[in-house]
C-alpha cells in the first residue's frame, strides 16, 4: 500500500496511525505497534524538518506485509533536500539543526525499534528510509 501526504507537522499522526492500522494483519504486540509507530513518526518528521524545511512537499509512506515471514517493511521517501553524508547523518546526537531543538536521535530511535533500517539519498533528489519489522520474535 502507499499513501501520499503533504510534509505538514499534522501529517506525522496520520503516518502512525495508517501504518498501525496495517500491520493489525500480522497480529502484533501492542509493544511492537508502538515501536513501528514510534520509528515512522522520526522518519515522517525528519522528511518534513529537514527533507522539506519551510518549502513543503509530498512525502510518500509505503508499506508491505510478508504473511509468511511476519515482516513488515515501511518505507519512508521524499523528493527534498537529501542528506550528504547519510552515515554521518545516523550516528548519535548528529543534527544539521541549529536552532537547539532537535535532538540527533531520530536515525538512532528508528534503529532500536526496527529490526533493519537503511537510508538512501541523494543530495537535491531525495531520501527514502526502509524500516523493517520482524512480528512475533
Amino acid at each position: 500500500m502507499t499513501l501520499a501526504f503533504d510534509s505538514i507537522s499534522e501529517n506525522e499522526a496520520f503516518a502512525r496511525v495508517a501504518v498501525a492500522a496495517f500491520v493489525t494483519q500480522l497480529n502484533p504486540t501492542l509493544e511492537e505497534v508502538a515501536d513501528i509507530k514510534t520509528a515512522v513518526s522520526e522518519a515522517v518528521t525528519n522528511a518534513i524538518i529537514h527533507g522539506y524545511g519551510k518549502e513543503g512537499g509530498e512525502i510518500f509512506l509505503d508499506m508491505t506485509a510478508d504473511p509468511a515471514e511476519k515482516t513488515l517493511t515501511v518505507c519512508v521517501t521524499d523528493t527534498g533536500a537529501g542528506i550528504q553524508d547519510v552515515k554521518k547523518a545516523m550516528e548519535p546526537l548528529y543534527t544539521t539543526d541549529t536552532t537547539g531543538e532537535r535532538s540527533g536521535m531520530g536515525f538512532s530511535f528508528m534503529e532500536a525499534f526496527m529490526d533493519e533500517v537503511t537510508v538512501e539519498s541523494e543530495p537535491g533528489k531525495g531520501t527514502a528510509v526502509t524500516m523493517k519489522k520482524h512480528i512475533g520474535r
